[in-house]
C-alpha cells in the first residue's frame, strides 16, 4: 500500500525555538516509516522543514517538507499550519491507499478532514487537553472542529488515556490501540543484567532527576553500595543536579554520561537492571518502547501513556513517588520481569504497528 503520514513534528521541543539536529533518523516517525517498508508498503512523510535537519540525509522514503505559516500564533513546536498541505492534498490525495494524521487537534488533520475525508486516519495520543491560553483553544477546538468536521473519521488511539480522552468527542473510535513502535532489528535483548539502573532523559524540569538521584542514594545505603546508576542525556540543570550529586558524595556511584547516539545507547539499557523514570508531564516514551524492547524493565510513575500496559503485563513497576523499595524490589524479581520484557516486545515493533494501520486502512478503500 502507498501510505501517506502527516506528521509535522518530528521531535519534542520544549520553547518555541526548535533545537537544530544533525539526523532525524533516531526519531518514531522514522522509525514507523521503515516499519512500513518493511512491511512493503511505500509511506511518504509530510513534515515540517522546521525540523529538517542541518545535515543533508538519505532515507529510504520521500519526506515532502512544507514550510510553517504564521509561526507567531500556530507554533510550529505545537500546532503547526503548513504552507501548500491543501494543494498536495488535492494533487496527490488519490495516490494513496489511505491517510494518517497524528491528532485530532492539528491544522493537518482539518486539512485532510477538507480535502481526503474518505481516506483519512486520525492516530491520536493526546489524553487530556492543550495548557496553551488556559486550555481555551483545545477546549474550543474539541467540542466545535472536531464535532462539525471531524466526525465519522476513524480515530486510532494510541493509548489507553487517549482513548479515555478522544471517546468524549469523537463517535468513531476504533478499538485497536496502536503505540510508537521500535525497529527490533536495531535493539537486541539482553537476559543478562549488570548491577545499574539507567536513566535516557532531557535535564529538565518536568523529568524530575533529582527525585530519582535521592532515591538511588537511598538504596545505595541501604547495603547496595556495588551498584550504580548512568544518566544519558542534557539539559539545562546538568550542572544543578552534578552538584546534588556531590553533596550526596555519590560520584563515584552516579555517572553522567552526556547525551548518546542510539548505536552507543542502546547496549547500556540493554544491560541495566532497569530503566528509571519519575517524569509529571509525558505522552507516550519512546525510551520505555525502547527499553521494553531491549528486555530491560521499567520503574515508573503513573503519568507516561506506556504505564498503562507496563502495569498490566508486568514489564516493571507503576508507582507515583516511586523510593528506595522500587528499587529493591526489580531487583529481587528482576528475572521475572525481563522474561515478561522479552515477551511483550514483539508487540511494539514498527513493522507490527505498519501491519495494524494496514488491516484498519484497507477497510477504508
Amino acid at each position: 500500500m502507498k501510505v501517506l503520514i502527516m506528521n509535522p513534528i518530528l521531535y519534542t521541543s520544549e520553547t518555541d525555538e526548535i533545537p537544530k539536529v544533525s539526523s532525524i533518523k533516531d526519531t518514531m516517525i522514522y522509525t514507523l516509516c521503515c516499519g512500513f517498508i518493511e512491511n512493503g508498503d511505500e509511506p511518504v512523510l509530510v513534515a515540517a522543514d522546521a525540523y529538517k535537519p542541518v545535515v543533508e540525509e538519505q532515507y529510504p522514503f520521500q519526506i515532502v517538507w512544507l514550510p510553517c505559516m504564521f509561526p507567531q500564533i500556530c507554533k510550529p513546536r505545537c500546532f503547526p499550519c503548513l504552507k501548500g498541505l491543501g494543494k498536495y492534498l488535492r494533487e496527490h490525495g488519490e495516490e494513496f491507499e489511505y491517510i494518517i494524521s497524528s491528532e485530532v487537534f492539528s491544522l493537518l488533520t482539518l486539512c485532510g478532514a477538507f480535502y481526503a475525508k474518505e481516506k483519512l486516519l486520525i492516530w491520536h495520543e493526546l489524553g487530556a487537553h492543550n495548557n496553551i491560553f488556559k486550555k481555551l483553544p483545545s477546549k474550543f477546538w474539541y467540542h466545535i472542529i472536531a464535532r462539525l468536521f471531524l466526525q465519522d473519521i476513524p480515530i486510532i488511539p494510541r493509548s489507553q488515556r487517549a482513548r479515555e480522552f478522544i471517546e468524549q468527542y469523537s463517535n468513531r473510535v476504533l478499538d485497536v490501540t496502536i503505540d510508537h513502535g521500535v525497529d527490533l532489528d536495531k535493539i537486541k535483548f539482553s537476559r543478562k543484567k549488570e548491577n545499574y539502573f539507567v536513566v535516557v532523559s532531557q535535564l529538565i524540569e518536568r523529568k524530575h532527576i533529582d527525585g530519582i538521584l535521592y532515591s538511588f542514594s537511598k538504596f545505595y545505603q541501604r547495603g547496595n553500595g556495588d551498584y550504580q546508576l548512568k544518566i544519558i542525556g542534557d539539559g539545562i540543570l546538568k550542572n544543578q543536579l552534578e552538584e546534588l550529586v556531590k553533596q550526596l558524595d555519590m560520584t563515584e556511584s552516579i555517572i553522567f554520561m552526556g547525551k548518546l547516539d542510539h548505536e552507543h545507547m542502546m547496549p547500556i539499557l540493554a544491560n541495566a537492571k532497569a530503566l528509571l523514570i519519575n517524569t509529571s508531564k509525558d505522552n507516550s516514551m519512546v525510551s520505555i518502547v525502547e527499553s521494553i524492547g531491549a528486555g530491560t524493565p521499567v520503574i515508573t510513575t503513573t503519568v507516561p501513556f506506556n504505564a498503562a500496559y507496563i502495569r498490566r503485563s508486568s514489564l516493571g513497576i507503576v508507582e507515583d513517588q516511586w523510593g528506595a523499595e522500587a528499587l529493591e524490589q526489580i531487583c529481587t524479581e528482576n528475572n521475572y520481569y525481563v522474561e515478561n520484557c522479552i515477551a511483550y516486545r514483539e508487540k511494539l515493533s514498527n513493522m507490527y504497528c505498519a501491519k495494524q494501520f494496514d488491516d484498519v486502512g484497507g477497510m477504508l478503500r
